[in-house]
This record gives structure tokens, sequence and C-alpha cells, in this order.
């Protein structure tokens, strides 16, 4: 298949990736009501008779399952199930044991009780000295299987809104603890509702790209058979180009793909963040961004877990994923019929404005249009949230020294 990708022309891509990355739909959707059926008995059955507080308040699905963007043959998710009545983060470290006991105990019980379209095994693992249980259904009509990952985490959000960010307090208290355990990024299933949403009103097209992007990072594993930047990197990558270089629903997908490669080999430049679920304003949170943002590059913070740098911690594997990149740019999928090259969209990997001062810039959107007009800035989406420029400002304002005196001018 990966001859296949490389060797096609640009504009084939859509349709390989619907003949060979989609899920099946017929054993996409029975997954899904077995996952919902067994999601719903775990609720009512886990920790039922226990002694302690400890209940299960909900189970929800993430990894590619829960955000939509399934790659066929490759699908993991995760089954992470919600636990009230835990006090602190630690507690979710110290009952992980217990918990995947009792979870264990009751898809047993399940499985002789209740009958599926699919066949479910589960088995247990160690990774990193933890325990884990990873729950398989599997079609053999269809030959299709799902592995699911069961992740017991504290249930800090309670319900989860579209649009609604989440209390900063939370987050202030995630950092605390994160801290202190030295266990960064370490809690991400807590808000796996957050990660799902992030992605989950995306427009199909965006989706299509990610599965390819995802596809593509497969192959340069199974071919470098390295450890690699983690995938989810490359997913919120992905999102990165089409916000910043195109926000269309409908796009040209060679033109997408082209644009993450490029990014992948710029990633020593790399400093990206959102501001959907967590912002500048509480003081705690402000000041741990401030941090996360300083650090070396490249900088990718997962959209629902501040404490989570999704490109942290393998430069080595950056590189070797750069090398790939730079390689692929130069094949025949980024050819159009006539050898001409498809273009990258034009985004810029430019420094955080947060860096430049020692106090978030707040735009309003009055302020921020008359700058826009002032500057000849045609700017299609919505203004920036606090702290954010948009990136074309960069080019009518090349020198720190003038962005200071501007911020200062806006701050006014």
């Amino acid at each position: 298949m990966g001859q296949g990708l490389s060797s096609i022309q640009a504009s084939d891509l859509d349709k390989y990736i619907k003949d060979n990355l989609l899920l099946d739909t017929t054993f996409r959707t029975e997954v899904t009501a077995a996952v919902d059926i067994v999601c719903a008995f775990l609720k009512e059955r886990c920790f039922q008779d226990a002694t302690h507080p400890v209940r299960v308040s909900k189970v929800v699905k993430g990894g590619s399952s829960g955000k939509g963007a399934a790659l066929k043959g490759k699908l993991e998710a995760d089954l992470v199930v919600l636990l009230s009545n835990l006090t602190s983060f630690e507690d979710q470290l110290k009952g992980r044991r217990e918990f995947i006991k009792e979870i264990e105990k009751q898809l047993c019980q399940f499985r002789y009780e209740k009958r599926l379209s699919v066949k479910l095994d589960f088995l247990r693992s160690c990774r990193n000295n933890s325990p884990e249980l990873i729950v398989k259904l599997s079609s053999s009509q269809l030959e299709e299987e799902v592995n699911f990952i069961v992740l017991p985490a504290r249930d800090v959000l309670g319900n989860v809104y579209f649009y609604n960010k989440p209390d900063p307090h939370i987050y202030a208290s995630l950092i605390s603890e994160c801290t202190s355990l030295g266990l960064e990024g370490k809690f991400s299933a807590c808000f796996t509702e957050l990660q799902g949403n992030f992605l989950k009103q995306r427009p199909p097209k965006l989706k299509s790209l990610i599965r390819l992007v995802k596809h593509w990072y497969q192959l340069c594993k199974e071919k470098l058979e390295k450890p690699l930047p983690p995938q989810y990197a490359l997913e919120l990558l992905t999102v990165y180009a089409w916000e910043r270089g195109s926000g269309s629903t409908e796009f040209n997908i060679a033109e997408g793909f082209r644009t993450v490669l490029k990014l992948v080999t710029e990633y020593r430049q790399l400093r990206i963040y959102w501001t959907v679920n967590y912002d500048f304003e509480h003081q705690e949170v402000s000041k741990y961004l401030h941090r996360q943002l300083r650090r070396a590059r490249p900088v990718i913070l997962d959209p629902a877990d501040p404490t989570g740098n999704v490109a942290d911690g393998n430069p080595e594997g950056w590189y070797e994923l750069a090398r790939e990149a730079k390689a692929w740019r130069q094949y025949r999928c980024f050819r159009h019929w006539d050898c001409s090259t498809v273009r990258s969209w034009d985004v810029l990997v430019s420094p955080c404005p947060h860096l430049f001062s020692s106090h978030p810039v707040s735009v309003v959107p009055a302020i921020w249009r008359i700058f826009s007009q002032t500057c000849g800035l045609l700017i299609r989406c919505p203004h920036p949230s606090a702290g954010q420029l948009h990136p074309l400002f960069y080019r009518h304002f090349s020198t720190i020294q003038r962005f200071r005196r501007l911020t200062r001018w806006l701050s006014a």
C-alpha cells in the first residue's frame, strides 16, 4: 500500500483514501453498537459491591474511534472508564491495579451474559510497569478488528458541553499535582472527552487528511523500525496546518498533505497551542503555559491538557521522520498531471507572541478590526483569543522592537 501511495498522482489521493483508508461501514456500525453495550454494562456493574465510594460515572471512547478519524486496519482506541469520588489525580494512580481488576472481572461476566454481533476478547499486559487491559472486538466475516485499551481515570470534568471551557481551577489543580509528582501529561485520559470534541466537529475532508497523514506515519514506522513521535502529534499538526493554511470545508488534499510534511521538516520551529479549553486568564495556568511555551522546540500542547507536550521527548524520532518527509515531498503523489509540483499552503511557523511580553495582550474585536484595516490585512478568521495575533502580523512588523511598541499600544 505504501508503494501505491507514493506512486499515485496527486489528483487520485481522494480516491485512494476512500478505497484504502476508510473503515468498512458495516463493521463500524457493529463496533459502535457493541461498545455502547459494553459501556452501559460497565457503568451499571462496576464497584456496585465495593465498600469504598468510587463509582463509574461514565465510559467514553477515546483515540481515533472517539475522534471520528479511525484508520482501516489500524484501529486502536481507548475505552476510558471515568470514576467519581476520587479526591486527587494521585488517587487514580494508587488505585489503578484495583480498578483494572474490577473492570476485568465485570468483562468476564459480560461475556457470559451478553450476545454481540462481533467477537469479544480481552487480555492483560504491562507497559512501563503499569497494568493494562485490552479489549479486542473482531469480525471473522469482515476480517476487521479493533483493540480498545481500557483506562480507568478520575472524572474531573463532570458534564462536558461543546464550546464551554472547563473551570480553570481544574487545570490549576492538574498543574499543581503533575508538577509536584513529576507526571506531566500522564493524566490526559481524564480529558478524553475534550480531545474528542476538538476533532469531532471538524469537516469530513479534514478527517480524511488526518487519516492520510496517519497512514503515512504508519508506513514510516514500518520502514524505520525506530521510535517516532506520537501519532497524536501528527494529528494535531494536521489540524494546525488546515486552520492556518485553509480553514475551508473543501480543499485540495494533496496541498494539505504536502503542507503537513513541510511542517514536519520544520519541527525545530514548532510551537503550537490552542486556547479552546484553557487560556491565559487564570494566573497559575498562565504562568505554567508561559513555561511550557519557553521549552525547547518542538512544542505541541494537547488542546485538552496543558501539561501534555505531545511533541516532547524524542528529538531523534523527529529527525528521522523529517528525513522521510523531505524525501516524500519529491514523490509522484505531489505531482499534477503535467508534472508540476503541488503547492503547499502558506503556513507560517513563528515565535509565540507571549514570549515577548511579561503580560499577555488582550486584543478586543473592535481594536483588532481597526488594526487589520490599518495594516491592510484581509483576515477571514475570527479575532484571535487573548494573546494570539494572526500570523500575517509578522509580515508587516518584522522586528521585536516594533512588536513590543504595538502590544503596549493595544494594551493601553
